[in-house]
């Protein structure tokens, strides 16, 4: 059996994704390797099944996709799964014709070891990526053999959160093919009743809908979704399937009104509380809204928008204010005014009058919101006050450095006031907004730019703007429990859940006292009551709803993302215990968490792997609402009636690409897919990618290190890029001299703009006052010509005023390594400001290029397919081959498929490479 190649991607709704792929990025290939036409009905997907157990809101789910490689050939065969980002993974495995790979999950730093040659060179298959709003991604490719099976396994569980009065179950499901054996099957037990079960689906059409089958009948439900394939099929005639969205699965449960339900289970309890018919408290509110720069258009119509719906619903008793902030801090009212519908009136016509002006001063806009509930005490004010901040970017003026920001805020709302932060966008500061809110009884949530951003907001708002209680405990009197977890609350809103579990001090322990106490609208709100184990058979009568000691996991569950939380606001003592704790739960429980990773290795196999997956921490995630780079470039296609030939043409590329160390990639993008890009990245690879022919072109720039090149200039707008080699620390035995790109000058003449980065730092002037900026910390920038942005350890975003939009990638690689450094990639995301005098090693494909690909034959490398290419007047022989686009994935990098030109570009280029090589950063040719 050919070697198993898996390539593992972790990124967290249930989606399960199984295809082949006709690209050459992910290329179907015949045991010689050699690119082959096959069909994709070639892998026959023979069974797909999603299993999803909930017992007591605790959900395990388990993921089993089978497929058979019908074909002669060797072929890639794909499997993605999309899960909650609150889900933890506990197991994966991968079977091959009787032989099974089994994932084991392990410290984080012990794991690491495992793969740190892989990561120092940019090689690791593991990597954790965001997946729409809400998700992470799982994504593994495995090489089999022909007439071989696989099968996929991935289990998860998470506790199922309550919002808005209902539990929330989603089952993405994307087969991207017809299905033998298509099921999805969900079963509910909830011991105290369930009140009831919706299910619906953006695939589900009136066709499909009565094959969803649900029963409900008091403590458990069933959905069962099972349909054949011709019921998969869009048409009678055709292979295309209707499955290809999400099923969605929401219930609630019946919730004692007093003391709440206490279950107990083999020595572990969970208390649930959740009393939704009190009444409803008044509150003091005030909106911090950011008004700088950045939020100007579509950002500030849309909040506007929300806060014309969210005053509409302020509750009359309850008192609010409105802040805006810039560089200026300015209120509606200096005073929190009571929400009467003439005051509320007043101030939806002060909102409409919000506009976007300069910096972004967040430290001073929430300390004036603070004073303000502060300052003005008296008993006609409720008790509960919040502030809802919503900002867009990050702190550019007044106070900067984010602890002594933390640290001011905290010490000024000193326990009495709830922070709640909404970030607008992925350009948004959003670790700073997490460790504001975690530290002042709030929680941050990320509002997407897109066309129901204002949606978004009001549905925030919606589940804060309730609250029943507050200063909420759950005490537990006697010393019969243990390992509690958190059990004090500053509020409880209507149509959420407090859950509180915990272990018996003796398992033998079959009852303890339980306390509720909280403030109430009219009075104490305090309860007791005597919690008593049942019977295992009689609290769950059916053994098929139940997973083990599922008490035991939640109570683990919970721990470790408390624990997770309190890492973010305690002292430095605490946070090393709290780390030390979180991380012994995981590995006992075997969870993947953002201290640990899941470790699968393959051994016994021609190439041994070690594949590692990682959670992902919400300060990694990226915004994955642009396009998939990789499904815009497939294999040329052959026209004509057999001649083999290939006319591919662009008149102005909308992007490149420039990826690796010194070789060069250059690229254009589809203008109306993607955002223009150029890049320059690797061992320094060029690209040019031709969006309209599905097509791209590339080669390579060898060197020796300390060579500049120029790879931008544009006499007119007096814009220059250039770049300067570095190489290995030494040569590999063996091999030769790796060289990247280690530093760029970008200068604006008419600007008077100098910007120097290295791997080190990075160094700026404009109009003569010199900054220097560390690639340790996230910062932002706003000059007059100007601005930079700078995310820790990754990237700089360089824009100049109505002129292009730079990205400079930073690759960190182990510094201990004994033979690579760090390097840089440069990636230009706007350029269409650029005249048609611009050239330099990337510039002089901004216009486009015309060439001809035809009598395709194979080349020297078996493994690779070569051609004849007719470009600027030149015939050349070119291989087929791919270079890698790291915009997405810092580590991996998407493959971008590109005809190769040999002897650095030749034939492609005006002149030859060495034509290009300035005697400084900042020179021109």
């Amino acid at each position: 059996m050919s070697a198993v190649k898996v390539m593992l991607w972790l990124c967290l709704c249930i989606c399960v994704i199984l295809n082949t792929k006709a690209q050459d990025t992910t290329a179907i290939r015949d045991q010689n390797n050699n690119s082959a036409k096959q069909s994709l009905s070639q892998i026959e997907v023979q069974s797909m099944r999603v299993d999803c157990k909930v017992a007591s809101r605790f959900a395990h789910t388990v993921m089993t996709t089978k497929a058979l490689n019908t074909a002669n050939a060797s072929q890639e065969v794909f499997f993605e799964v999309d899960l909650p980002k609150t889900a933890f993974i506990t197991n994966f495995s991968i079977e091959i014709e009787s032989r099974i790979y089994v994932s084991e999950v392990k410290e984080k730093e012990q794991a690491r070891q495992k793969y740190e040659s892989a990561v120092s060179s940019g090689q690791t298959a593991g990597l954790v990526k965001a997946s729409g709003r809400h998700m992470e991604k799982f994504s593994v490719s495995v090489n089999i053999s022909p007439q071989s099976h696989v099968t996929f396994t991935l289990t998860y569980e998470e506790l199922l959160q309550r919002h808005l009065g209902s539990y929330e179950i989603m089952i993405g499901v994307r087969p991207k093919q017809l299905v033998q054996n298509f099921e999805i099957v969900v079963d509910i037990y909830e011991p105290n009743g369930i009140a009831f079960v919706d299910v619906n689906g953006t695939f589900i059409t009136n066709d499909l809908l009565p094959l969803v089958k649900k029963t409900v009948a008091d403590k458990k439900a069933h959905v069962y979704f099972s349909p054949t394939l011709d019921q998969q099929k869009k048409c009678s005639d055709c292979e295309g399937t209707l499955i290809d969205g999400d099923l969605f699965i929401k219930y609630d449960v019946n919730h004692p009104q007093d003391i709440g339900e206490i279950q107990i289970v083999n020595g572990y309890f969970v208390h649930f509380f959740a009393p939704d018919n009190l009444p409803q408290m008044p509150k003091n509110v005030v909106f911090v809204i950011d008004r700088s720069g950045s939020m100007e258009g579509e950002k500030m119509k849309q909040t506007r928008e929300a806060l014309m719906t969210i005053l509409s619903e302020l509750h009359e008793d309850d008192y609010f204010g409105l802040v805006t902030f810039d560089d200026v801090i300015e209120s509606w009212r200096p005073s929190l005014s009571k929400a009467t519908p003439e005051n509320v009136t007043e101030a939806k016509e002060f909102v409409q009058t919000i506009e976007a002006r300069h910096m972004t001063d967040i430290n001073e806009g929430i300390l004036y919101a603070v004073d303000m509930l502060t300052s003005e005490k008296s008993d006609f004010f409720p008790d509960m006050s919040m502030i809802i901040l919503l900002t867009d970017g990050r702190p550019s003026s007044g106070q900067q450095h984010l602890p002594i920001i933390q640290e001011n805020v905290h010490k000024a709302i000193n326990g009495s006031i709830s922070l709640f932060c909404l970030g607008f966008g992925y350009d948004v500061d959003y670790s700073l907004l997490d460790k504001l809110a975690k530290q002042n009884d709030g929680l941050a949530r990320r509002v997407y730019e897109a066309s129901d951003a204002a949606l978004q907001l009001q549905g925030f708002y919606e589940e804060v703007a309730s609250p029943l209680l507050f200063e909420v405990n759950l005490n537990y009197p006697g010393n019969a429990v243990t390992d509690l977890t958190q059990s004090h609350f500053r509020q409880f809103f209507k149509g959420s859940e407090i859950v509180v579990a915990g272990r018996l001090q003796e398992l033998e322990t079959d009852q303890f006292l339980t306390e509720v106490s909280a403030n109430g609208l009219e009075d104490q709100f305090v309860v007791t009551s005597l919690a008593i184990a049942e019977e295992w058979d009689s609290v769950f009568p059916e053994q098929e709803y139940i997973f083990g000691d599922f008490t035991e996991r939640l109570w683990a569950y919970l721990t470790i993302q408390q624990l997770l939380d309190k890492i973010e606001k305690c002292s430095p003592e605490d946070k090393e215990n709290a780390t030390a704790e979180a991380l012994d739960l995981s590995l006992r429980y075997n969870f993947v968490t953002p201290l640990t990773s899941m470790v699968v290795t393959k051994p016994q196999t021609e190439d041994e792997e070690t594949l590692v997956a990682d959670k992902l921490t919400e300060e990694q995630r990226e915004d994955t609402t642009e396009p998939d780079i990789g499904a815009l470039y497939g294999p040329p296609q052959l026209i004509g009636n057999g001649h083999k030939k290939l006319r591919l043409s662009a008149k102005r590329p909308q992007g490149l690409l420039l990826a690796g160390r010194a070789q060069g990639l250059l690229s254009a993008k589809n203008h109306q897919n993607l955002l223009p890009s150029y890049l320059v990245d690797g061992d320094p690879h060029f690209v040019i990618e031709l969006p309209d022919q599905n097509d791209a072109l590339c080669f390579n720039i060898d060197d020796k290190p300390g060579t500049i090149f120029n790879l931008v200039s544009d006499p007119l707008t007096g814009i220059i890029v250039n770049g300067q080699i570095i190489g290995d620390k030494k040569v590999i035995p063996g091999s030769k001299m790796h060289t990247y790109f280690g530093h760029f000058g970008i200068a604006h003449e008419k600007f008077g703009i100098k910007l120097m980065v290295s791997t080190k730092e990075i160094s700026f002037s404009e109009e003569g006052k010199q900054t220097k900026l560390s690639w340790t910390n996230n910062r932002t920038i706003k000059g007059l010509n100007m601005d930079l942005h700078v995310i820790k350890d990754r990237s700089l975003t360089v824009t100049l005023r109505n002129s292009v939009k730079f990205l400079i990638i930073l690759h960190k690689i182990w510094q201990n390594h004994p033979y690579h450094q760090d390097y840089l990639g440069f990636y230009t995301l706007d350029s269409h400001h650029l005249s048609h005098n611009v050239h330099g090693l990337l510039g002089q494909f901004y216009q486009g290029v015309n060439f001809e690909v035809s009598d395709l034959f194979l080349g020297k490398d078996s493994d690779k397919q070569d051609a004849i290419m007719f470009v600027k007047g030149n015939t050349l022989t070119v291989t087929r081959g791919w270079q890698r686009d790291f915009r997405k994935d810092v580590k991996n990098g998407d493959n971008v498929p590109c005809w190769f030109i040999h002897n650095n570009g030749t034939g492609l280029l005006d002149g030859v490479h060495t034509d290009y090589i300035v005697s400084g950063l900042f020179k021109t040719i």
